[in-house]
């Protein structure tokens, strides 16, 4: 009997120090995990619309003072006024009149009559003055493009004549309507987006 009561006592011990000692691990596993939590990413959890908004492409401005001072400035103005004047022009590989222009030559034109000399090719454009990004892009700036399918390569520029919050305008010579303005937004131009400059 004595032998049984011993039997159970040691089980009894045994058994709740293997518990013990088990919660005790646990503890700690957890203390561990707590004291090192995952960083936490500031992001949100993407959408199943896949849908895109300006807004999500160039974000919003918190300063109401934003693109005030390059809006006042008369240079860009000018710029912006000499290339709306040729809206309307057809597109023209190599052009640089009102009968007819590409998107480079707009550029090329518009930034000539305030004695700024730009390179002529959208790709060299690309590597002209100083890069920025989207969501800090104002009149006056430059927006390149890809548009050829399966390729990162720029080919096409455009010049910002609006911004402001969740809005971007640009001008351009569009193989297809010629010289016209367009949305940041819009589907083909977010897609097809690939950098912004600023020369100015």
């Amino acid at each position: 009997m004595k032998k049984i009561a011993l039997f159970l006592l040691t089980t009894t011990i045994l058994s709740c120090g293997g518990s013990k000692s088990k919660h005790v691990v646990t503890t700690k596993s957890e203390s561990h995990t707590v004291s090192q939590p995952e960083p936490k990413l500031n992001r949100k959890r993407p959408s199943r619309n896949t849908k895109k908004t300006e807004e999500s492409i160039i974000g919003t401005h918190s300063d109401p003072s934003y693109n005030t001072i390059r809006a006042d400035n008369p240079t860009i103005a000018n710029i912006i006024s000499s290339a709306k004047s040729y809206e309307g022009v057809r597109y023209k590989y190599g052009g640089t009149t009102k009968k007819g222009m590409d998107c480079s030559g707009l550029l090329y034109t518009a930034f000539k009559t305030e004695d700024i000399a730009l390179p002529r090719t959208s790709s060299a454009m690309s590597e002209h003055g100083e890069w920025i990004d989207v969501k800090q892009v104002e009149k006056g700036d430059l927006l390149f493009f890809a548009t050829r399918k399966n390729s990162r390569t720029i080919n096409h520029v455009g010049l910002v004549t609006s911004s402001r919050p969740g809005r971007v305008e640009f001008i351009h010579a569009s193989t297809s309507k010629g010289v016209m303005t367009s949305l940041l937004s819009e589907r083909y131009w977010y897609f097809a987006f690939v950098q912004a400059r600023r020369v100015l």
